[in-house]
């Protein structure tokens, strides 16, 4: 087997013979992997990168045939204050959507009294103890513990030069007899302390270089009932105690998570030496960073609590924000195969994750025309029709919808405009339009608040043809999603850098009504992906779970929910492909736009590029020699990705200049 997944070598992960032979004969050539995540919250993007790794990648890399690959989906539920059975059921129900088949499925909580009993065996062993010191004076014996070793690394007496911080160090609990401690964590267990009066702690290495080696907690007092053990139980295991014996007792091979763990691996390796527990190897992989997102817990739940209508709004990072957003299991997947696991760090933009979704989307979506803000067209000279329109215009085998056309109908706002302009080929006076599908040309007339006159000729070749929606469109909600945030990679101040924008409401959208019996709120659910489609020439559109359209009446009201855009290809950015699929003025005016701060961007010293150009000025308080910013604005030190992207910009910009000159 491949060793692809191997981490830091340390000698306490090695087994002995006996417990290697008796792990392979246990697993009879199986190789397992867990997924654990803790119920306290919906699972996000980055879970799913973590599923992926856990159920599909990992085996990939070690080059395990399909027949031995397993993997064990666990709750990791040591917290009852902070974990439900709504986050209990949502986990679940996400991880049977993404298609994920665990081996099976287990909760922590139900290794409660074998925790209990490992927690026992290390008392007698003298390994664990109950401290009775607060977290004020824990803290402070810990800062004590890294400035003595701060003093022997450089040749200094340790007692001389920092002392015992007033009896911290050691502590004076940490050298209790084994009766004594047995004594009190059998009174810890039948409720004789107060919350936060005691803890047990593990007795490991004061003078370890490592801080999470300095005597971390096992135990806690909580009087909470647990969400899935139930009541009657005051302590309760912290993940570091808990973690690694579940992987051990389920006889898990590779034990995978992410790197700021990587210096959990000491302890991880100490408790089961000191128990003689089998080690599974353990792997650190980066964790998944996205632009314009956050998947910290605290601070998702943050947004729930203050910003977003839920953990499943269709901004959030969540499994279920995401599939409301109308992403499906096969574009996150993809995007997680994309992305894959290594232990190099990096900010994945969020493009990527929209294409996949593009694809995803692309021949699975039927067509259909929408108007996100109608604007009236009065046609003089046409008349009433019905129309043949295919439902996938790519592969017309697939069937085709009955449009109606009526001289009275609705284009978009963005195919107006009230004066002429030789770049832009929708509604504007005089130009010739084509009308999408109905095979009419008209000149326009008019353009004024009560909307747009026009009238039919048989002369002429359009340079677009701009998709509308006739008399009787159903009128519906569109939501339209941008990202959640204002800047690419949320600081300490992310609350602030909130974009108030994210979600924009078009609650007067019409579309065309053969698309009414698909909508229909009866075959909505929340834990499934919804029908999707493309509004032609605008993106993709999911119907939301807000909808209550009841097919048949007509009655009830349809909200749509953006996806993403069409991908803008080079002929259409530059206007070329409106000939042939409408006058939208969205690429054109972006594009021009786009050239307008470029050429505005070669007035800007090269030197003061970050400091003066709008994409960046406000941003950062510190820069280099050469003007490339080292510290944000609040003063925190970039990361080393962030500079190297800014880097580039330099780079271009200096290119740029010199090709001016």
């Amino acid at each position: 087997m491949s060793d692809a997944l191997s981490g830091r070598d340390l000698e306490w992960a090695k087994n002995s013979p006996q417990l290697d032979e008796e792990h392979k004969k246990i697993n009879a050539g199986i190789v397992r992997t867990r997924f654990p995540p803790e119920p306290n919250g919906y699972l996000h993007i980055g879970h799913a990168k973590s599923m992926n790794m856990n159920f599909s990648l990992a085996f990939s890399k070690l080059d395990v045939p399909m027949e031995s690959r397993r993997t064990v989906f666990r709750y990791d539920d040591t917290n009852p204050e902070a974990e439900s059975k709504e986050y209990i059921d949502s986990l679940k129900r996400d991880l049977e959507w993404l298609g994920w088949k665990p081996e099976k499925t287990t909760f922590s909580s139900d290794n409660f009294d074998f925790l209990e009993s490992c927690a026992e065996r290390l008392i007698k062993a003298g390994k664990a103890y109950v401290c009775f010191l607060n977290s004020v004076e824990v803290e402070a014996q810990r800062e004590c513990c890294k400035k003595r070793i701060g003093a022997v690394s450089k040749g200094l007496d340790p007692d001389k030069e920092v002392g015992d911080a007033g009896g911290l160090y050691p502590g004076r609990y940490r050298d209790t007899g084994v009766e004594e401690n047995l004594t009190r964590w059998n009174r810890m267990k039948k409720g004789f302390y107060k919350e936060g009066e005691c803890t047990l702690r593990m007795k490991m290495d004061l003078t370890s270089s490592n801080p999470n080696m300095h005597d971390l907690m096992a135990y806690r007092i909580k009087y909470v009932s647990h969400p899935h053990a139930g009541p009657g139980r005051c302590v309760y295991p912290s993940y570091d105690f808990t973690h690694c014996i579940c992987d051990s007792f389920e006889r898990i091979d590779y034990s995978i998570c992410t790197l700021e763990f990587e210096t959990r691996r000491e302890p991880y390796y100490w408790l089961l030496k000191e128990l003689d527990m089998y080690r599974p190897k353990v792997y650190e992989m980066s964790r998944l960073n996205i632009e314009y997102t956050v998947l910290s817990k605290r601070r998702l739940l943050k947004l729930v609590e203050k910003t977003v209508r839920g953990w499943d709004d269709p901004r959030m990072p969540t499994i279920s924000g995401l599939r409301r957003r109308g992403y499906t299991k096969e574009c996150l997947n993809a995007f997680c195969d994309d992305v894959g696991a290594t232990r190099n760090a990096n900010l994945v933009e969020v493009n990527r994750l929209q294409q996949h979704a593009r694809v995803a989307l692309a021949d699975k979506t039927r067509r259909c025309m929408g108007v996100l803000r109608p604007v009236k067209v009065v046609c003089k000279g046409a008349v009433k029709s019905v129309l043949k329109v295919p439902n996938y215009p790519q592969a017309p085998e697939r069937g085709e919808h009955e449009v109606e056309f009526t001289p009275t109908f609705y284009v978009d706002e963005r195919d107006v405009r009230a004066e002429a302009d030789s770049n832009f080929f929708g509604y504007a006076p005089g130009n010739l339009v084509g009308i999408k599908y109905a095979n009419i040309k008209v000149i326009v007339d008019s353009v004024g608040p009560n909307g747009v006159e026009c009238h039919a000729v048989e002369e002429g070749k359009p340079k677009s043809y701009v998709t509308w929606v006739g008399e009787g469109g159903l009128r519906c909600e569109v939501r339209e999603y941008g990202n959640l945030f204002t800047v690419p990679e949320p600081s300490s101040d992310w609350e602030s850098e909130v974009n108030p924008n994210s979600e924009v409401i078009c609650t007067d959208a019409m579309v065309d009504p053969s698309i009414s019996e698909l909508c229909d709120s009866k075959g909505l659910d929340k834990w499934t992906s919804n029908v999707s489609f493309q509004f032609e020439r605008i993106g993709y559109y999911v119907v939301d779970d807000d909808t209550s359209w009841v097919h048949g009446q007509n009655k009830g009201k349809i909200v749509f929910n953006g996806i993403v855009g069409l991908k803008e290809d080079k002929a259409k950015a530059t206007g070329g492909d409106q000939k042939k699929d409408g006058g939208g003025t969205k690429s054109g005016d972006a594009q021009r736009a786009k050239q307008a701060a470029a050429k505005a961007r070669l007035e800007i010293p090269l030197k003061e590029l970050f400091a003066k150009d709008p994409e960046w000025k406000g941003l950062y308080s510190r820069y280099d020699d050469d003007g490339i910013p080292t510290h944000d604005k609040e003063g925190a030190e970039l990361k080393k990705n962030q500079i190297k992207k800014l880097k580039k910009d330099f780079e271009k910009h200096k290119k740029a200049l010199a090709k001016k000159k």
